[in-house]
C-alpha cells in the first residue's frame, strides 16, 4: 500500500513522531514516477535534485515547533502555466520551450514552500490550458491511468492524472472553463475550483483573466480542505485577489448534511448528457436524502447561452493576453527572422499550437472594430445574466449538484479533428467560471467501462465551507473514492 492512500493529516502526524522521513515520501513520488509515467506521461520536467536537498532540510526539522505546516513535507506536482523561480515553466507551449529560470514563484508556489512542502515538478496540460482533453499539449497527450486509451481531460489533465496513477498526493491546477473539476471528474480525484478572488493569480501564466483560477486536485475531500486552506489568501500583487479571511475549512467537515438544501438544474440534465452520468448523480442525490437533506428542481435558464458566451470572452482575453509572447523579450525567437516584422509573425507562427491560434484569432475577431458591440459586448451581458441566475438559486438553496461532464473520458484522438464537439465537453463547468462561484467534483461512480464519473457541487460565492461539507459527506457515506486505477500494479 503507498504512502500516497492514507490521507495527508495521518502522514503528517507520522512524520512528526518519526515513524517516516520526507525523504520516504520523496522516493515513494520519484519511484512511482518511474514506474509508470512512461505510460501516463503527466510530467514535463522533474526538480528531483531541488526537491531531496529540501527534503533533507525538511528531515532535520521533523518533530520540532518549525516543522509544523499543514502540508509540511509533502510531494507536491505544479500544474506548467504556474511559475516556478528556477524551474522550467512553459504552459506547455513551444513558444515558452526555453524559459528555464523563471526569476519568482507563484503566490501559491510561495504559500507552498511557507508551508514548507516539496514540489516534485511541473505537469503537462493543454497548451495556455486552451483545451479540454490534454492533447493540445506541444509536448506529448497525458493518458488517464484508469485507461491509457483514453483521455485524463484537460486543461489540467496532467495534475488530474498524476493524483490518480499515485505520483503524488496533490497537485495544483487552473480552471478557467472547468480545467480542474472535468479532468478530476474524468480520473476519479476531487478537484476545486475556488470562488474568483479566493486564490491569487500573480504567477499563473494567464489565459482569460477574468475567469481563471488556481486550485487544488487531491485523493479526498480532506486533504482539498487543507490544500485551499494554505493557498488561498490576499495577495497585494494581484489586484482581483479578495482581501477577506480565509477559514479553517477542515472544521466544515463533520459530516453532517441534515436540513442542506440542494438545487438540481433541470439544464443539466439535457440532452447530450448520457444515462450513465443521469443514474450516477440520481443515485448521489439518492444518497444525500438519507442523509437528511432535501432537493429540489431548479432552473439556470441562461446557461443555454453559457457555451457560447464563454468562448466569445475567454478568446477576446485570450488574444489581449498572448500578445505578449512576441519574440522580443522572453520566449522562442524564430531564427528565420530577417525583419522585426518577420521575427513577431514567425515566433507567434511557428511557437504557438493550432488550438491557441484559432482562439486568438476568434478573440481578435470579437473586438475587432464593428464586431465589439455584436459579439463581446452581448457576452458581457449575457454573463451578468448568468450569474443573476445563481444568485436566485443561492437565495433558497445552500448547494447547487448536478455532473460534472456530460460524459465519462473518451478516446484518445476521438475528437481531436472536431473543435466544437471538443468544446462541449465544459458544458456544465463553464457556468461556474462565467458566475465566479466555486465548484468541487467528487467521484460518484463507474461507467460500463470502469471509467470514473464525477459529481459537481456548486456553492455561492465565497462558501467553500457549504461545498467541502456537502462533499465531505457524500464521501464519507460512498466508497468511490478509495478505488483506485491498476496501472503499474497498484492495486
Amino acid at each position: 500500500m503507498s504512502l500516497f492512500d492514507h490521507k495527508l493529516s495521518e502522514i503528517q502526524e507520522w512524520l512528526h513522531t518519526k515513524e517516516i522521513s520526507v525523504n520516504d515520501l520523496l522516493n515513494e513520488a520519484y519511484n512511482r514516477i518511474n514506474e509508470v509515467d512512461g505510460e501516463v506521461k503527466a510530467f514535463l520536467t522533474l526538480n528531483e535534485e531541488a526537491a531531496r536537498q529540501r527534503a533533507n532540510e525538511l528531515d532535520a526539522l521533523r518533530g520540532t515547533t518549525e516543522g509544523r505546516g499543514l502540508l509540511f513535507g509533502m510531494p507536491i506536482g505544479i500544474k506548467d502555466n504556474i511559475v516556478t523561480k528556477g524551474l522550467r515553466s512553459t504552459a506547455a507551449s513551444q513558444i515558452l520551450d526555453n524559459l528555464n529560470d523563471p526569476l519568482y514563484d507563484a503566490h501559491v508556489v510561495q504559500k507552498l514552500n511557507g508551508a514548507e512542502s516539496v514540489t516534485v515538478g511541473k505537469l503537462n496540460m493543454d497548451e495556455f490550458a486552451m483545451g479540454s482533453s490534454n492533447e493540445n499539449s506541444s509536448y506529448y497527450a497525458t493518458r488517464n491511468p484508469w485507461n491509457t486509451d483514453y483521455v485524463p481531460g484537460g486543461s489540467s489533465g496532467g495534475s488530474a492524472a498524476a493524483v490518480a496513477a499515485g505520483e503524488v498526493p496533490f497537485s495544483l491546477g487552473s480552471d478557467t472553463g472547468g480545467s480542474i473539476r472535468q479532468p478530476a471528474a474524468y480520473c476519479g480525484v476531487v478537484g476545486l475550483k475556488p470562488t474568483y478572488g479566493r486564490v491569487s493569480r500573480f504567477g499563473l501564466i494567464a489565459f482569460a483573466s477574468s475567469l481563471d483560477q488556481i486550485g487544488p486536485l487531491t485523493r479526498t475531500v480532506e486533504d482539498n480542505a487543507y490544500v485551499l486552506e494554505t493557498i488561498a489568501g490576499h495577495d497585494k500583487m494581484d489586484s482581483t485577489s479578495a482581501d477577506l479571511e480565509v477559514p479553517k475549512y477542515t472544521e466544515a467537515l463533520t459530516g453532517d448534511v441534515k436540513g442542506l438544501k440542494i438545487g438540481v438544474p433541470k439544464e443539466y440534465f439535457a440532452e447530450g448528457v448520457s444515462e450513465e452520468v443521469k443514474t450516477a448523480v440520481r443515485n448521489a442525490l439518492k444518497v444525500y436524502e438519507d442523509m437528511g437533506a432535501t432537493w429540489e428542481e431548479v432552473t439556470l435558464p441562461h446557461s443555454k447561452y453559457a457555451l457560447s458566451t464563454y468562448y466569445l470572452l475567454s478568446s477576446s482575453e485570450a488574444s489581449a493576453n498572448l500578445a505578449r509572447f512576441d519574440g522580443v523579450r522572453y520566449g522562442r525567437r524564430s531564427p528565420q527572422a530577417e525583419n522585426m516584422i518577420d521575427m513577431f509573425k514567425l515566433s507567434r507562427s511557428e511557437g504557438f499550437g493550432d488550438e491557441v491560434k484559432r482562439r486568438i484569432m476568434l478573440g481578435t475577431f470579437a473586438l475587432s472594430s464593428g464586431y465589439y458591440d455584436a459579439y463581446y459586448k452581448k457576452a458581457q451581458k449575457v454573463r451578468t445574466l448568468i450569474k443573476q441566475d445563481f444568485e436566485k438559486v443561492f437565495a433558497n438553496y445552500d448547494v447547487i449538484i448536478g455532473p460534472t461532464t456530460p460524459t465519462p473520458a473518451f478516446k484518445v484522438g476521438e475528437k481531436t479533428e472536431d473543435p466544437l464537439t471538443m468544446y462541449a465537453n465544459d458544458i456544465l463547468t463553464i457556468p461556474v467560471n462565467l458566475a465566479g462561484v466555486p465548484g468541487i467534483s467528487v467521484p460518484c461512480g463507474f461507467s460500463s467501462e470502469g471509467l470514473p464519473i464525477g459529481l459537481q457541487i456548486i456553492g455561492d460565492h465565497f462558501d467553500e465551507g457549504t461545498v467541502y461539507r456537502a462533499a465531505h459527506a457524500y464521501e464519507q457515506a460512498t466508497d468511490y473514492h478509495t478505488h483506485k486505477p491498476s496501472l503499474g500494479g497498484a492495486n
